[in-house]
């Protein structure tokens, strides 16, 4: 069981410190069963930012060099790649939104709902359906090999697979689980393609599973084009707030310390918190309960550690729409609202509906971003291996 809080990401982190090296590179891509020591363990905690990339990437090079704990360190910015690929085109987001809309509204296709339920009889893909839906965890390899055989053996669309993920991960994640679902299909580096295989995932399960009947071709899928990248927009000036400054925190960043801390001495003094997240919006299906209970952990932790000037806990918000958001923003007399900025995703959608309503009531949405993604995002234009070669000018600043 995964515990939502940050004390359990800590710990978490701590305790793979020391495998973060050698170790990791040798074994991360073996998948032996659901008892994993050759990862960490930690991306649930590092998509709600309940522990942040930083501190994650601090901690290892601070037991391990850059050079023993590369591998290691490119995992954490390969989610930092996608989120700056897909921030400067939100057009690829909005296309698969509404793709899965169509698909579920419609008559689903023949064989999803075995694949859904681990009925195909594959025993390999079965077994990850159920740990999927019974854990809310895949390991990384075991993702791209069900990727594989949903989009080439069983003939599925991807976004249907794509979405499968989003409702049941509970590190489920806008930009990293839609980009590698297009990259798998052959569509996110045009004409590559990720064919599993029985030979690889024999060797890298132990023999746990050596699935038989798979596709022996993996034609890439077509789309039409989309528009051109957009620049990553400039970061807003959060001095410009006013004298009463309410801090509202979503499930994209529920570590309130490091990001006020980043404003310095600009950092005003805060006259209400809240906490509000709506982990079912990553899907017109719903997410899993188990997401939405460990969604509901993370904000009760994070409305504990947090405290507006005369030390009030955070509220919790019991809705994600504008109007619980403008009656708390109401009852503590706020002329502006900070907020941690919200990468393309569900909860950037949300933020879009919410301004427009707080700006009618005379209050003002300041977003604040990380320097980790102001930094890094404009440098994720191309494909990952360019980004790869500015990882450590990015990790010395």
């Amino acid at each position: 069981m995964t515990i939502p809080t940050r004390a359990a990401g800590l710990d978490a982190l701590h305790d793979f410190v020391p495998r973060a090296g050698a170790d990791y590179r040798r074994d991360r891509n073996h998948d032996l069963g659901p008892s994993r020591t050759n990862v960490s363990g930690l991306s649930p905690y590092i998509r709600h930012r309940l522990v942040t990339e930083a501190e994650v990437v601090d901690a290892v090079l601070d037991r391990h060099s850059l050079h023993a704990a590369e591998k290691f360190v490119q995992e954490v910015f390969w989610r930092t790649y996608w989120k700056g690929w897909l921030e400067q085109r939100p057009e690829v987001w909005r296309r698969y939104r509404a793709e899965v809309r169509e698909l579920l509204a419609g008559d689903l296709p023949d064989g999803y709902e075995d694949a859904v339920a681990g009925r195909t009889g594959i025993d390999a893909m079965d077994a990850w359906a159920r740990e999927l839906v019974d854990t809310g965890y895949l390991h990384n390899h075991v993702r791209m090999w069900f990727a594989s055989i949903w989009v080439f053996t069983l003939g599925l669309p991807w976004q249907l697979g794509a979405d499968f993920f989003l409702r049941h991960l509970l590190d489920g994640d806008a930009a990293s689980n839609t980009l590698s679902w297009r990259w798998v299909a052959g569509l996110q580096t045009r004409g590559k393609t990720y064919l599993a295989t029985t030979e690889n995932i024999a060797r890298y399960t132990d023999g746990r599973f050596a699935p038989t009947g798979l596709a022996t071709d993996a034609r890439a899928l077509d789309e039409e084009p989309f528009p051109p990248a957009t620049p990553i927009p400039d970061d807003e000036e959060p001095s410009a707030v006013g004298s009463r400054v309410g801090l509202l925190l979503h499930e994209e960043d529920l570590e309130p310390a490091s990001l006020l801390a980043q404003l310095g001495s600009s950092a005003p003094p805060l006259a209400a918190a809240a906490v509000v997240a709506d982990a079912s919006s990553r899907s017109p299906a719903r997410a899993s309960s188990l997401v939405r209970d460990f969604t509901a952990g993370a904000v009760a932790d994070t409305a504990a550690r947090t405290h507006d000037a005369d030390g009030g806990a955070a509220t919790v918000l019991g809705s994600a729409g504008a109007a619980a958001v403008l009656d708390w923003a109401a009852t503590a007399r706020l002329d502006s609202v900070l907020v941690p900025y919200a990468p393309v995703g569900p909860v950037q959608e949300r933020l879009d509906a919410l301004r427009p309503a707080l700006d009618g009531a005379g209050v003002r949405l300041v977003a604040v971003r990380r320097r980790w993604d102001s930094r890094a995002w404009p440098f994720a234009s191309r494909g990952f291996f360019p980004f790869k070669e500015r990882i450590p000018g990015l990790v010395r600043r």
